[in-house]
């Protein structure tokens, strides 16, 4: 048996919703984003889990809850898995950054990896310390089944990172709906990709949500 990683973007919130940087902000699930949590609950309860690490921001921590609470299983809560911090750009629309933002936005869109958004973090940066939690589990566990609750940005710098794609092309390569799993399985030729943004197991009202 090896070792698989299930990456799960946190549920709905308003500014998944807009598509605007929510980042470090500590918004909430919308009722649907709650609901999500829930349905994954209800799909992957039955799987064996041997830990749940997440981000300490609220809405990931109150994605993983239902989980948590059906296996009566703590929450590993770790820094390294929040979204990246946006900066000046955080509770703003992609319009209002190019606005306000232009030239900075401009070099971000060309390259997110070695750019950031004003007084934010570079897509390096978030592969650095996301990384160290990935090292982290697969030190502490050899195989099983482990969740990891994270953001759109963070899931898919930290894929393309295990599959060898260039983090500056994060955003150009990799979609991340909400609420959705993408499973890693840790073989002995390296990470392979056993699934991306799977929705399956939310409802189909729900499938239907954009999830930007």
């Amino acid at each position: 048996m090896s070792l698989k990683i299930y990456f799960l973007r946190h549920g709905e919130t308003t500014s998944s919703q807009t598509g605007g940087y929510c980042g470090t902000l500590d918004i909430e699930l919308t009722p649907e984003g709650t609901q999500m949590a829930e349905d994954f609950a209800a799909a992957y309860k039955s799987l064996s889990w041997q830990a749940i690490f997440c981000s300490p921001l609220w809405r990931t921590v109150m994605t993983a809850k239902p989980l948590c609470d059906s296996l009566k299983m703590d929450m590993q809560l770790r820094e390294g898995l929040k979204e990246i911090a946006y900066g000046q750009w955080e509770g703003k629309t992609p319009e209002e950054v190019n606005r306000d933002f232009h030239d900075e936005y401009v070099r971000w869109l060309a390259d997110p990896g070695w750019n950031s958004p004003t007084g934010g973090e570079k897509g390096i940066d978030i592969a650095r310390r996301s990384s160290a939690v990935l090292e982290e589990i697969e030190q502490t566990y050899s195989d099983g089944n482990v969740l990891v609750v994270s953001h759109k940005a963070t899931i898919r710098i930290m894929l393309c990172s295990l599959l060898g794609i260039d983090v500056g092309r994060y955003r150009d390569r990799i979609l991340m709906p909400v609420a959705s799993v993408s499973i890693v399985e840790f073989t002995e030729r390296g990470p392979l990709l056993r699934a991306l943004g799977d929705r399956y197991h939310l409802s189909e009202s729900l499938r239907e949500l954009p999830g930007t």
